[in-house]
């Protein structure tokens, strides 16, 4: 079997080295072969010169074109039965390959997902974490999921040419899409969580915010064509909708508190229920990190908040066609 890694990368110069590195480095199975595919995407940093060192295969695009157009550019050019994306600040464990293969066995499955981890200090990062553990723990028990963020990510090469691969109208969370309209024709992805790639996470509350931001947006417009993802889909809580909602409605009834007064008496309300909502997640951040715990209440406010402008201006200025 030949496995094809293929990397994005912009303006990379400073993360690329360990990412490439942690790639050769892998412990693979027997019969197994990998090729590792750089897509520089118009950096103009040196990432260059850092695949070319690195002495493996680089596409270059003269512009900026977007990370679904780069994979794009890197699955044409791939040579193997299965394709693994990883991002270029990822720095993947040694075995990520063989657990990301692992359930390829199953002649069914044509998508694997792994994990985030990361060893960073800062507060906002050490919240994105148990963040993204979260929603691992609602993918765990879950036979089949619909999607697949490209960070950890394997597909049957054949399964994503004859869908089109991404689609590069989408400029932000292109791999949901990708997800969404292979599960919508049938095909079957899984969870794997032992297949574990090292990230850098937003570690600043306006990073964090303005990730949130570009996610809801973009969320809006891929809405626009599995509708039925709005009610439920595989990796999103449902808690995070009602949060969203009590967060709108309680800053609605904050300014029209301006003139009827007595709609304070609803925005504390409002907001004594959305802190009911938050305590399943701070009871699972208490047992990890107490400090996140506490912050937990008003972190879990912002991304509410953050992601529902991003919604609300998806909605206000469509992009995408059904």
């Amino acid at each position: 079997m030949q496995i094809s890694i293929i990397i994005p990368a912009l303006n990379a110069r400073s993360t690329l080295p360990a990412c490439l590195a942690a790639c050769k480095a892998q412990t693979l199975p027997a019969g197994v072969t990998s090729e590792i595919i750089v897509v520089d995407d118009g950096s103009d940093d040196g990432t260059q010169a850092v695949a070319e060192a690195a002495g493996v295969q680089l596409i270059q695009h003269a512009e900026r074109r977007g990370a679904g157009a780069a994979r794009n550019s890197g699955l044409a050019v791939a040579m193997g039965e299965i394709i693994l994306f990883t991002d270029a600040d990822c720095v993947p464990e040694p075995n990520w390959v063989a657990e990301m293969i692992r359930p390829f066995q199953d002649s069914t499955v044509q998508g694997c997902k792994g994990i985030y981890a990361t060893h960073q200090p800062e507060l906002v990062a050490r919240f994105v974490q148990i963040e993204y553990e979260d929603k691992y723990d609602l993918l765990r028990p879950q036979p089949a999921i619909d999607f697949i963020d490209t960070y950890s990510a394997g597909y049957r090469t054949a399964v994503l040419q004859a869908t089109g691969g991404f689609d590069e109208t989408i400029h932000y969370v292109e791999d949901q899409e990708l997800s969404f309209r292979l599960a919508a024709a049938g095909h079957k992805m899984v969870f794997m969580e032992t297949a574990v790639v090292w990230h850098q996470h937003s570690d600043s509350l306006r990073r964090y915010f303005r990730k949130k931001v570009m996610i809801g947006y973009w969320k809006a417009q891929i809405m626009r064509r599995y509708p039925e993802r709005i009610v439920k889909d595989s990796h999103t809580p449902q808690v995070l909708k009602l949060q969203m909602g009590l967060v709108a409605l309680f800053l609605a009834v904050l300014v029209a508190s301006v003139l009827f007064p007595f709609a304070l008496i609803a925005a504390v309300f409002l907001l004594g229920i959305f802190m009911l909502t938050t305590l399943p997640f701070l009871q699972k951040a208490w047992r990890k990190d107490h400090a996140v715990c506490l912050a937990a209440p008003g972190l879990l406010f912002c991304r509410a908040l953050a992601l529902g402008i991003g919604y609300a201006w998806g909605l206000a200025r469509p992009l995408l066609k059904k």
